[in-house]
């Protein structure tokens, strides 16, 4: 296994063959991986592995991908860190832009011919994959309490003693919906 900044594999003449197989796999120094809001960091590479096959008229590309990603909790704001494995999918098309024939039952955002120097570059694939395993909201805990709206103090480490006085409740933009009566339906 190679640690790279890149992962790139080389697709043999032996793969355009149809119905053969080959494997590869490596790793990536993939140092942030920004999602939405948040930003997720790896200490170490993210390892690789996957099968190539010729389908007859594409490159079938099919793996996995993992690491460990450190992110920020959104209530707290300590650190978290997740174990991500993503599944990696492309699709090749043998012949170049003009020669393949398009399949009819795909989109053509789900697949990408198949470079003249028979390189295909996996970290689109790679981070796609890992993008797919990252929370919506990233929490420490599903029962997080987050931070005291008032003095910052971390929730979770217990009561914060800060000072709540009347006059703080009354200022908030809420406050007029403090006497409402929402029923019971």
């Amino acid at each position: 296994m190679a640690t790279d900044a890149t992962a790139i594999i080389a697709i043999p003449e032996a793969l355009l063959e149809t119905a053969a197989t080959r494997h590869f796999e490596g790793t990536l120094d993939l140092a942030e991986l920004a999602a939405g809001p948040d930003t997720y960091t790896f200490a170490a590479p993210v390892s690789w592995s996957l099968e190539a096959t010729n389908t007859g008229d594409a490159i079938l590309i099919q793996g996995t991908a993992a690491g460990d990603a450190a992110t920020q909790c959104a209530r707290c704001l300590e650190d978290v860190t997740y174990g991500l494995e993503g599944d990696i999918e492309g699709y090749f098309l043998i012949g170049g832009e003009e020669e393949a024939e398009t399949p009819e039952d795909m989109e053509g955002d789900e697949f990408d011919f198949l470079p003249d120097n028979r390189k295909i570059d996996l970290v689109p694939l790679i981070v796609a994959a890992l993008l797919l395993e990252v929370p919506l909201v990233p929490l420490c805990d599903d029962d997080c309490k987050g931070l005291c709206p008032q003095c910052g103090a971390n929730l979770n480490e217990g009561p914060c003693g800060c000072s709540r006085d009347e006059a703080d409740v009354e200022a908030s933009p809420f406050a007029a919906l403090k006497n409402f009566d929402f029923g019971d339906k």
